[in-house]
C-alpha cells in the first residue's frame, strides 16, 4: 500500500480524512502532524509516498512548509487539502512545489481521485481552476489583481486580518513579532492601494466572506 502523512491542525479533520483514505484499502496513513516543525520531521524521516497538507497551520503556514520540504530534497508528491479558496491559493501552492490542490468541501471520491492523480505523476486541480490557469498564461491576459500581488506570507497575514484578528493576535498566531506584522500591514496597504489599517482590515473581512473561511 502507498504510505501517506496527513498534516492538519484539526484532529477531527485528520480523523475524517484517515477514514476516507484507509477504507479504500490502497493507502496507509503512517503519521499525522498538526504543525509545521513536526510535519517536516516526519516527512523527512518517513519519506511517505505522498504528503497531504492543509494551508492553515500554527506558526509556519502550509505554503511555507511546502517550500521548506522541497528545499530539503523531498521529491514525492504533495497534495494540498484545504478549506481555502482554490482560486486564491492553488496557483501559489503549485508554485511552492505542491502537485495538486483539492478543497475539503469536495466529495470523498474527489479527494481519493486527487490523491491517486498526484501519486501517478499528474497535477490535480479542479476543472474551473484549470481554465483560470490557462487564461492567465494566454497572451494579453497578464496583469495581477491586488491580492495576487501579495507575497505568500502577506497573504497569510491578510487572511488572519479577514478573521478579525488584531496585530498582536496575528503575531502570536504566526510566532512572529508585532513589528513584523505591522511591516506586512504597511506593504499590503501599498499593494492594495489602501490608506489606513482600518481600510485594510475591512477589505480583508469583506474578502473573507467571498472566499476565505472564517
Amino acid at each position: 500500500m502507498k504510505t501517506i502523512i496527513l498534516v492538519d491542525d484539526h484532529p477531527i479533520v485528520r480523523h475524517g480524512l484517515k477514514q476516507i483514505i484507509t477504507q479504500t484499502g490502497e493507502f496507509e496513513v503512517v503519521a499525522e502532524a498538526e504543525e509545521a516543525n513536526e510535519a517536516f520531521r516526519l516527512i523527512m524521516e518517513l519519506q511517505p509516498d505522498i504528503a497531504c497538507i492543509d494551508l492553515s497551520l500554527k506558526g509556519m503556514g502550509g505554503i511555507e512548509l511546502i517550500k521548506w520540504i522541497r528545499g530539503n530534497g523531498f521529491k514525492n508528491p504533495i497534495l494540498v487539502i484545504s478549506m481555502h479558496d482554490e482560486a486564491v491559493y492553488a496557483e501559489r501552492a503549485l508554485k511552492a512545489g505542491a502537485n495538486g490542490y483539492v478543497m475539503k468541501q469536495e466529495a470523498p471520491d474527489t479527494v481519493i481521485a486527487a490523491i491517486k492523480a498526484v501519486i501517478n505523476g499528474d497535477v490535480y486541480i479542479s476543472a474551473s481552476m484549470s481554465q483560470r490557469v490557462l487564461k492567465a498564461i494566454m497572451p494579453g491576459k497578464g496583469g495581477k489583481s491586488g491580492i495576487e500581488k501579495l507575497s505568500d506570507r502577506e497573504l497569510e497575514v491578510f487572511r488572519l486580518f479577514g478573521k478579525g484578528l488584531r496585530v498582536q493576535e496575528i503575531a502570536t498566531e504566526l510566532g512572529i513579532s508585532a513589528k513584523t506584522v505591522e511591516t506586512y500591514q504597511a506593504n499590503m496597504k501599498q499593494k492594495l492601494g489602501l490608506e489606513s489599517a482600518s481600510e485594510l482590515s475591512k477589505y480583508a473581512i469583506d474578502v473573507s466572506y467571498q472566499g476565505f473561511p472564517r
